[in-house]
């Protein structure tokens, strides 16, 4: 069974910056910051939500359907899913604009500034979700607000349970448009400090929301995460990596493999922990796409 995946495919443009960001920027000449920063690192990956997601769902074997807009620079990121065997069925090309950009500037503590250009990805609602036999669930993740809006919306109507990750783009909605995710949505995932925001603008906390879907991860970076289930919460430990090299699409790596386990029938806290696995395999590797699984040492 498939998965569809709404979100964006992006170019990301990394550059490593060898000092800190907090040595460089003072506190108190915020309000006429101009800083510069020397990046000897730099080089161009496969990225965006969506992409990222389905590299780690395909690698563990699932079935990847991404939903996503490219512009006129895209044929390469297109022929690159082809090649990993992930199917472009609702990837669209778009002229007039170019593909999704992200410049993501990383410190040595692996803190980061980034940069993103919407580019094609404004465009992502022109295709539409719809029942079909061999889709079993889906993921609204990071996109076009219009297209997080319908495909949420899609999803409901045609009966698929989904995942609400808003990630960066949690902050383009109010209020009472996350509250209506959330009660269209199956499972939603958010990150610390966008669980917080989230139960900010909705006024539910955490407890709360996790009774109002059939569960509620809070990633915790390296501290693992928290699932919620009807207002309980359990803590899944994070996983040590091999080395700490780079995060960029750790949190993509694993939603991916939340998405597998849901696929396969997993407990959350289950799915969690592969999730931990996958993002440790991650951020031991450069770039959102270059990491490798060894399903048999997963146990899959």
């Amino acid at each position: 069974m498939a998965a569809v995946i709404c979100g964006s495919l992006a170019f990301d443009t990394i550059m490593t910056f060898e000092g800190r960001f907090a040595d460089q920027i003072l506190p108190d000449q915020l309000h006429i910051l101009n800083v510069s920063f020397l990046v000897p690192g730099l080089r161009r990956d496969f990225g965006g939500c969506a992409g990222n997601i389905a590299y780690s769902l395909n690698a563990l074997g699932g079935t990847a359907l991404p939903m996503a807009t490219v512009g006129s620079d895209g044929a390469d990121y297109i022929e690159r899913l082809r090649t990993l065997g992930i199917s472009t069925e609702f990837v669209r090309q778009v002229g007039d604009t170019f593909t999704a950009q992200a410049m993501i500037m990383n410190d040595r503590d692996n803190n980061q500034i980034t940069a993103f250009h919407p580019g094609a990805m404004q465009q992502a609602h022109i295709t539409k979700v719809a029942a079909r036999d061999d889709i079993k669930l889906g993921i609204v993740a990071p996109d076009g607000r219009d297209a997080m809006l319908q495909h949420a919306e899609q999803f409901k109507a045609a009966g698929i349970p989904f995942v609400f990750d808003p990630g960066q783009g949690l902050p383009m909605f109010d209020g009472k448009e996350l509250a209506h995710f959330v009660d269209l949505a199956s499972w939603v995932v958010v990150n610390d400090y966008e669980g917080k925001m989230l139960s900010q603008r909705t006024g539910w906390s955490l407890a709360e929301i996790s009774k109002r879907v059939e569960g509620l991860v809070v990633t915790l970076a390296a501290e693992g995460c928290e699932v919620w289930t009807n207002g309980e919460r359990e803590h899944v430990p994070a996983v040590t990596p091999a080395a700490v090299v780079e995060p960029t699409g750790c949190g993509d790596a694993w939603r991916g493999a939340l998405l597998f386990g849901l696929e396969q029938g997993w407990a959350l806290a289950r799915c969690a922990a592969l999730g931990n696995h996958l993002g440790a395999l991650k951020i031991a590797q450069r770039g959102p796409q270059n990491y490798q699984v060894d399903r048999n040492a997963l146990g899959l």
